[in-house]
């Protein structure tokens, strides 16, 4: 199947021109759009805000105070259950919804306190949230302190925040660039492979050559200066050797450097 030459060729001209840009493009390229991404997010998610209440399990009388610390990881569990949402609802009116989806409920392996954490788009929201479900929690706790011994009571109530806690413009775009400068990086990190291969395979030497050519090379010369240091010095006052013996001499060297090359 031919392919199109009229498709064929701006592929071909985008080829040619992504060739002609530095190797590391991808790099400023991602951190880019990554911070045009964070940016984004920064602007069109809206805030959102938390804010804090704190409920202490109280051992009753002749009760072991260790018990208290497993009373507060119980009642940790029910504490975004349907009776404590419920309970809530009816009496601050806030709606269902923002009760399921904003609390958070944490508590601690050392202290039977249990921390609740109401979050929302408006800082009055979220604070009053989090006190429902305190007061509401303690309620139910207390309804059954005659039979479990323990007793809750709703040791901090939750302030008005006044900031939110999702992520501002700049930290969001800062979030987005790092995160795409470590991806144009990985990018980075996989093409050099492929162009070291082919440097490679362009940067061989010359078909036909010997690897030991210059070893043999360096034979030949070590040849010929052992045969020129066996040929004696004439000493002063004295004829040199005789021409015949000089002229083998000379001859011997290149037969002994051919021999040597072979």
């Amino acid at each position: 199947m031919r392919e199109d030459p009229a498709a064929a060729a701006p592929a071909g001209r985008l080829r040619a021109w992504l060739g002609r840009l530095p190797r590391w493009w991808p790099l400023p390229l991602c951190a880019a759009l990554g911070a045009a991404g964070g940016a984004s997010y920064g602007l069109l998610e809206p805030p959102r805000y938390a804010a804090t209440s704190y409920v202490v399990v109280v051992p009753g009388k002749g009760t072991d105070p260790a018990g208290a610390l497993g009373f507060a990881q119980a009642y940790g569990r029910v504490a975004t259950g349907g009776a404590v949402i419920a309970d809530a609802h009816r009496v601050s009116r806030v709606p269902l919804g923002a009760l399921r989806g904003g609390v958070r409920v944490m508590t601690s392996p050392d202290a039977p306190m249990i921390e609740i954490t109401g979050t929302a788009g408006t800082p009055r929201t979220s604070a009053t949230v989090a006190n429902a479900v305190a007061r509401s929690l303690a309620r139910t706790g207390n309804a059954t302190a005659d039979r479990t011994g323990a007793e809750l009571m709703v040791l901090s109530l939750a302030s008005v925040p006044s900031e939110p806690v999702s992520p501002s413009v700049p930290v969001a775009t800062g979030v987005g660039a790092c995160a795409g400068g470590l991806l144009g990086g990985l990018l980075l990190l996989v093409r050099p492979a492929e162009r070291r291969n082919a440097k490679g395979h362009r940067g061989g030497g010359p078909p036909g050559r010997s690897p030991g050519g210059t070893l043999a090379g360096a034979a030949v010369g070590d040849g010929r200066a052992a045969r020129t240091a066996e040929v004696p010095a004439p000493a002063q006052g004295s004829a040199g050797p005789p021409r015949e013996a000089a002229a083998a001499t000379t001859e011997a060297a290149p037969e002994a450097a051919t021999g040597t090359v072979r």
